[in-house]
């Protein structure tokens, strides 16, 4: 909720409480966009915890109607080159942990790809091409978050060399609190990159209410599913509130897994959300339908949702 809410560039007054909705939210505005903010409660995960999250914010802000989901996941490294703090802009949403078990004790999986809206898959598109002719905007935002609010220093980029990627194969010790001590030569050779910029990835998200810790089930679920990103809550939202699911990696969803990269993830995701709306998001999208109960400024056009 954080990084999201940083990237405001208004904050407005804050709703009187409501017994019927257990949600915390931050309203501002990114541009002429009306923002909620809104978060799940602190250690609650998973798909049922953001459902409710979703059919209690529709119930206080009843003219939303789209949204942006954004937040961390876990990446999977293979033909994608997907580096910690990367983005993630899911095309379509699957979850992975529905199924049933076969002959063989083999899982198949019934989850069916769900796809954002078609007005934010447009946007996504027109953003991309812009970006074939100049840089994101996301390093731009990024530096003015740290500007405004210096506090945030834990939300910028840790360092390259905290990145690492081990084989598959190659498990982390549970007697090691980090991996400062693991095994070098299990580190999976990458290209050097020039800078430090984050990289926009498009492509298919697994959600499910399991943490992946598992290189090897990652791949294996990676590989049938043919998604990038592992997360626990687009799943549960996407039957509500029709949205664009946006992750910066922070983990490779491997036992390697840490907290080092949360913040970091959480910020890059919550940027390219702001560019997204500034420059590809037209108003005429999201056509306001204000009642009594919205109470974001009515001075702005249109109302939007992130949620993280």
């Amino acid at each position: 909720m954080a990084a999201a809410s940083a990237m405001l560039d208004g904050v407005h007054p804050s709703l009187p409480s409501n017994a019927k909705d257990s949600n915390s939210y931050i309203l501002g505005n990114v541009g002429r966009h009306n923002i909620v903010v809104a978060c799940l409660p602190a250690d609650h995960y998973g798909t049922n915890s953001a459902a409710v999250v979703a059919n209690n914010l529709i119930r206080t802000f009843p003219s939303i109607r789209i949204g942006l989901m954004v937040g961390i996941g876990g990446g999977v490294p293979g033909s994608v080159d997907v580096r910690l703090g990367d983005i993630v802009v899911g095309y379509n949403v699957i979850q992975h942990d529905l199924g049933k078990v076969i002959q063989g004790s083999r899982v198949h999986r019934t989850g069916t790809p769900k796809s954002p809206p078609s007005s934010l898959l447009a946007a996504v598109s027109k953003l991309r091409a812009i970006h074939e002719s100049r840089p994101s905007r996301v390093r731009s935002f990024l530096q003015e978050m740290i500007i405004k609010h210096p506090k945030m220093t834990r939300y910028t980029y840790p360092r390259s060399s905290q990145d690492r990627l081990f084989r598959a194969t190659y498990s982390h010790s549970p007697a090691l609190a980090t991996c400062d001590s693991c095994d070098t030569s299990m580190l999976v050779y990458r290209p050097f990159r020039m800078d430090n910029d984050p990289v926009i990835h498009y492509g298919n998200v697994a959600s499910g209410n399991q943490v992946i810790k598992d290189a090897i089930s990652r791949d294996e679920i990676a590989q049938e599913l043919n998604v990038i990103c592992f997360e626990m809550e687009a799943a549960g939202l996407v039957d509500a509130l029709p949205c664009l699911v946006i992750r910066g990696i922070c983990d490779y969803s491997d036992s390697h897994k840490n907290k080092q990269w949360q913040e970091y993830a959480a910020a890059t995701a919550a940027a390219y959300a702001k560019e997204l709306l500034i420059e590809a998001v037209p108003e005429a999208v999201i056509e306001p339908r204000l009642k009594s109960s919205d109470s974001c400024s009515a001075g702005k056009t249109s109302s939007f949702v992130c949620i993280w």
